[in-house]
């Protein structure tokens, strides 16, 4: 997977020696000597992931982290700090600022394209749900925008899979006090552990007696609700080859014993934190996708969603030779319910209409609300015959019962109904429409309450 990383360096040794690394395995490598100079170039060209330098002049790296996780253009861009600070305060302050990960110089070359593989990536998601959300609304990103700065790290649930109980147990202490921890001894029994809760983040041990610490991790993913489980890998500075792999695999982070209490503290909320981003942004776009295409009052699909589908399933019916029909359906004297009865009252028809309309066509067929009163029903593989008899089935279904309104007397409701189907491979979606609607025209013209069928 490549990638356009920006290297933020004011010591051209550094970024000469980290460019060649980077432009081995194909990555874009733009460069940048000051943090101003970083700023500007990622707000005007696209990047995927910042290696930032921590020491230098007039803006250290910590500030630029800073502005660029406060900046809706780029706080989504993945930062890697490096830096000669090896003072777990200074990692600590790295990740409070937002960064995602950070190297310790001399920069190991399997630990920065491990860092750099799995934050490209973070980033390749990110931008995938971005996209997808751009699709359905704007207003989906900026909602999640708006909750990534509420969103808290705090009261996570999360397991830790240990053989060792002793060492366990220390992690655990570390951790209490602001979340909830299991601890797990027996790492046979990680699927059956993760199965039956709802861990936000889950710690392994590369020290597990008698299991393979990557295979565990595996397991844990293949749990269908914890596909997307954080995993943090506890090492020995031994384990580094099978950390790399690890992180190759999909792990999210790792870190070294002994485990200092304020680092681990750090990279468990940053975990978290962007565990639930992830989440809120995922629904914020299912719910925005759906708002897009569906009917607030009724659930059905709306007429956007009708009209670009009904193209799509024109194409496959010309395609392939196959039917297709449609009939759209009016309810009688609708108007009269409202002035009537109130706009409640119209509602609650409306939505029990549409109720009835899903339970009498096939499950093939896709019921849409237009507006107002009117509806349409778009019927594949369906000739004239059976499109006669589903639409007689929906206007009897209409007809039979009265409709239930709060606070009135039940409601006589009618519904008139037009239907056309395919009849030459040059119709369009604007003549299956028109001759639906003439159909429905003469529905309403010879007494309303029934069907009629319009062919060319």
């Amino acid at each position: 997977m490549t990638a356009r990383v920006l290297i933020v360096d004011d010591i051209p040794t550094n970024v000469r020696l980290l460019e060649a690394r980077l432009t081995a395995e194909y990555y874009e490598v733009l460069t940048a000597t000051s943090g101003p100079e970083a700023l500007e170039i990622c707000q005007t060209q696209d990047v995927d992931i910042v290696l930032l330098d921590v020491m230098m002049p007039d803006m250290d790296g910590f500030e630029v982290c800073r502005r660029l996780k406060a900046s809706t253009r780029t706080h989504h861009v993945p930062v890697l700090m490096v830096t000669a600070l090896d003072q777990p305060s200074d990692r600590v302050l790295g990740l409070e600022v937002g960064a995602d990960d950070f190297l310790t110089k001399p920069v190991d070359d399997m630990q920065l394209m491990a860092r750099v593989k799995s934050l490209v990536r973070l980033k390749s998601l990110t931008d995938e749900l971005r996209a997808r959300a751009l699709t359905g609304q704007q207003i989906a990103i900026e909602d999640a925008l708006r909750a990534m700065d509420t969103i808290s790290a705090s009261g996570g649930s999360m397991l830790i899979v240990d053989t060792d109980r002793r060492q366990g147990e220390r992690i655990k202490a570390y951790l209490e006090p602001d979340h909830k921890v299991d601890l797990l001894t027996e790492p046979a029994d990680a699927v059956f552990q993760v199965s039956g809760a709802r861990y936000e983040l889950a710690l392994v041990s590369m020290g597990l007696e008698g299991f393979d610490p990557l295979r565990v991790c595996s397991q844990i993913r293949n749990v269908e609700h914890a596909r997307n489980l954080p995993i943090i890998l506890i090492s020995e500075e031994a384990d580094k080859p099978r950390v790399v792999r690890a992180l190759d695999l999909g792990v999210n982070d790792f870190i070294s014993r002994p485990v200092e209490r304020n680092e681990l503290a750090a990279r468990v909320r940053t975990q978290i934190r962007r565990h639930r981003y992830a989440l809120e942004l995922r629904e914020s776009v299912n719910n925005t996708m759906a708002l897009a295409v569906t009917d607030e009052l009724t659930g059905l699909y709306n007429r956007r969603y009708f009209e670009r589908h009904l193209h799509v399933m024109l194409g496959k019916a010309h395609e392939q030779g196959r039917d297709l029909a449609v009939m759209i359906l009016d309810i009688d004297h609708f108007k009269a319910v409202n002035d009537g009865h109130g706009h409640d009252a119209g509602d609650a028809v409306l939505r029990e209409f549409a109720a009835r309309v899903k339970r009498n066509i096939r499950g093939v067929d896709l019921a849409c609300r237009m507006g107002g009163e009117e509806f349409v029903v778009l019927m594949p593989d369906t000739d004239s015959a059976q499109a006669e008899a589903v639409a007689e089935r929906v206007r009897q279904s209409i007809a039979e019962r009265a409709f239930e309104v709060s606070g009135g007397r039940p409601l006589s409701v009618t519904v008139s109904i037009g239907a056309s189907r395919i009849e030459t491979p040059a119709d369009t979606a604007e003549m299956l429409i028109k001759r639906a609607d003439v159909a429905l025209y003469r529905a309403k013209h010879e007494g309303r309450n029934r069907v009629i069928f319009d062919a060319a």
